[in-house]
């Protein structure tokens, strides 16, 4: 006889709550746990498998995720009803799990055929980009990448396309200060990315955020790969437009010539990333994708783990894992800068989960970056970067970025992130030109319904067909293979054109 799939899923034996692996119904008996649910149960939301006293702290993971709002009784259904979040005291206890990592040895050490660029860097694309320093310029800028649709690349089979990233700032803004060494930050790192073979920066000529000033503070040097022009300067649209394209032909005929040769999988930089999350997130797709981030990481490669309002409240596992305590201390720095950030803003740290992640089971900020912390594997922290700033280090690091999707992989791509593997339960899409991004499901129902735009199902974990070693292995394998130049999803479906969006700090004047 088969043994019979279990009803719920404890994550720790010291929890006080389990989740649903499917619908339950009341009066439903969870032989596993020896109990009866009180309540309907909806699939990926908990359920008391004790009593639990007014005032007592919730736990899943052995992590407090919250506080009973009042008496909670053995079997009832555990959410926004009857949990709430308030502060408690978390040891950050730097670097007390640190501890050295198995790497493999340089000849046993995988490689990818990538781009090899002239200034080192490593592309897993080759795309020619055409940026803009204001929204002032996208127009334009969008015109000139349009001619270059269709059968317009037919001879240049080496060139992934010709892509505008647009934004809607660059002007109306102070000059100087945070935001405007972010934008500057975020079109500097993508000006250099190696995934772009050349770039055109396109400006209107007047705006605060002009291309010499951009040049001077990012470092940057125009030449045959980095060419700049103002729409004023050129006479207007038309004539910018004309002049843009007869720039991108010359472009396109050296970035042909660039072919992919094998690369050490340390020039490999992976961007981590859950939109659309739900219960299962932190059980399946992300704890898998931390086994594959293991693996990368012991075979040199890097990976960038982000979105702080998301690792609010789990913080304290990362700095736990901190190579030293500068980097510890880092990591607290941002949290605290959040804190003030969003009191400021008359906004608090548990705004978050979304209405979408409760619907999925994610019932306060301190579950949902439980589970989010969890793409991050087990390896120590090696680095902690502000927002946009060129990953230097190898092994795990953390960027700090929002939780918004778009915002945040625009942050970790003009880092450097060459390839992204984005996590979702509720069925997030998303691609973010010129890097590919890997969608990975977190549960089997979601992935059957969105298969043109999931590339993994990680609910085979839940499904009892695959272990989290068995799917890190699988994913760490896909993202080879994608570095290689195996389209993902999105990349089919022609996903990127429209996710740039840098963060945006301070006053629109």
């Amino acid at each position: 006889m088969l043994p019979t799939k279990p009803k719920t899923i404890r994550l720790n034996v010291a929890d006080n709550v389990v989740v649903a692996i499917d619908e339950l119904t009341a009066g439903t008996q969870i032989p596993e746990e020896d109990i009866i649910c009180r309540d309907p149960i909806p699939p990926g939301h908990k359920l008391a498998i004790t009593g639990i006293d007014h005032n007592a702290p919730v736990r899943k993971y052995n992590q407090i995720i919250g506080f009973a709002s009042r008496p909670i009784a053995q079997g009832e259904h555990v959410h926004t009803h009857n949990l709430e979040i308030r502060a408690f005291s978390r040891d950050h206890a730097i670097g007390l799990d640190r501890r050295s990592t198995d790497y493999v040895t340089t000849q046993k050490q995988a490689t990818f055929h990538g781009f090899l660029r002239a200034d080192g860097g490593v592309g897993t694309r080759n795309y020619i980009g055409v940026l803009t320093t204001v929204n002032c310029s996208a127009t334009v800028a969008r015109y000139i990448a349009d001619a270059f649709r269709g059968d317009a690349l037919t001879d240049f089979p080496n060139v992934d396309g010709v892509v505008a990233l647009c934004h809607g700032t660059g002007c109306g803004m102070a000059g100087s200060g945070e935001g405007f060494e972010i934008l500057q930050r975020t079109i500097g790192g993508y000006a250099r990315h190696p995934n772009f073979a050349s770039v055109l920066l396109v400006g209107l000529g007047c705006e605060v955020n002009e291309i010499e000033s951009l040049l001077e503070n990012m470092h940057l040097e125009t030449g045959p790969l980095l060419q700049t022009m103002t729409i004023q300067q050129q006479g207007g649209t038309s004539k910018t437009v004309r002049e843009g394209v007869t720039r991108i032909r010359r472009m396109l005929r050296e970035a042909n010539r660039v072919e992919r040769s094998p690369v050490p999988l340390s020039r490999l930089v992976l961007g981590l990333e859950c939109g659309g999350s739900d219960a299962y997130s932190g059980i399946t797709a992300n704890p898998a994708l931390g086994a594959a981030v293991d693996i990368l990481v012991r075979h040199g490669g890097t990976a960038v783990l982000s979105e702080t309002p998301e690792i609010y409240g789990a913080e304290h596992l990362l700095t736990r894992r901190a190579v030293n305590l500068a980097v510890g201390e880092r990591l607290v720095q941002r949290i605290r800068w959040w804190e003030e950030y969003t009191a400021r803003n008359g906004g608090e740290m548990d705004n978050n989960p979304s209405p979408g992640n409760k619907a999925g089971g994610l019932t306060t900020i301190l579950e949902k970056s439980l589970g989010a912390v969890a793409k991050g594997g087990t390896t120590n922290l090696m680095d902690v970067y502000r927002y946009a700033e060129p990953v230097t280090s190898n092994g795990l690091v953390f960027m700090d970025t929002p939780g918004y999707d778009s915002v945040s992989v625009t942050g970790m791509v003009a880092g450097g992130v060459n390839i992204v593997c984005f996590t979702t339960g509720r069925g997030s899409v998303f691609g973010c030109k010129p890097v590919p991004s890997l969608k990975l499901a977190t549960n089997t129902a979601m992935y059957s319904l969105m298969t043109d735009d999931m590339d993994v199902n990680c609910g085979i974990i839940l499904d009892g067909e695959a272990t989290i070693e068995e799917m890190g292995e699988r994913i760490f394998h896909l993202i080879l293979e994608t570095a290689c130049g195996k389209k993902t999803k999105s990349e089919w479906l022609g996903f990127g054109d429209n996710e740039f969006t840098p963060w945006q700090i301070g006053s629109v004047m």
